[in-house]
């Protein structure tokens, strides 16, 4: 059985987000580690007496998604943070896949304001940019909580968190569009790149 571990991000100071807010952050990524490992122990043991087990199984069967994605979705929140901010090269490679696939927003402006449109969605959840592999292109969509709705065989380029965790220490009157603006400051797109030539080869 698969072990996971814990990813560590070089996270520098950010602006707009505090050093407080990023370490109460990561010790949730840290418990959604600890509890995929735990239910994964579980239902192994359980499986052994699985007629006597079989209301927790299920039980931990469908909690496995909640603690997956959430560990999964951090992973790649902090990867966006991580070394600090850096702007997307006019001649990225995903700059120009942005350009394309949304060109009926106007492009990468048009984007990055649908985008953080979508992050106010009501209630708790995830701004989600996936690549797909099938057809090539790049599209978004909102995730309730943060494993309802994710679309099946994509690939996450870009996750921007929108439980109240992600924001309320360092805007605690729930100013979710100024928390996305700080989002958006902070990340490195470089790394952004990393992750989207990733999913295009996938």
């Amino acid at each position: 059985m698969h072990i996971y571990t814990e990813q560590t991000f070089n996270i520098p100071e950010l602006k707009g987000i505090s050093r407080k807010a990023i370490d109460a952050h990561l010790k949730l990524y840290s418990g959604y580690v600890k509890n995929v490992n735990l239910i994964n122990d579980k239902i192994a043991e359980y499986r052994a007496d699985s007629e006597k087990h079989a209301y927790a199984l299920s039980e931990l069967q469908r909690r496995f998604s909640f603690e997956f994605n959430g560990m999964r979705n951090h992973e790649y929140y902090f990867f966006g943070f991580d070394s600090g901010p850096q702007p997307l090269a006019e001649e990225s490679t995903l700059r120009a896949q942005i350009e394309k696939d949304f060109a009926h927003l106007g492009g990468f402006d048009g984007w990055i304001a649908a985008f953080k449109a979508m992050g106010l969605t009501r209630g708790i959840g995830w701004a989600m940019l996936y690549y797909d592999s099938h057809l090539k292109v790049l599209t978004h969509a909102w995730v309730d909580e943060q494993h309802l709705g994710q679309l099946n065989g994509l690939q996450l380029v870009l996750g921007l968190d929108m439980w109240e965790h992600a924001f309320l220490y360092d805007f605690p009157t729930g100013d979710k569009k100024a928390y996305i603006e700080a989002f958006f400051e902070n990340l490195n797109w470089g790394m952004i790149e990393k992750s989207f030539v990733w999913a295009a080869r996938a």
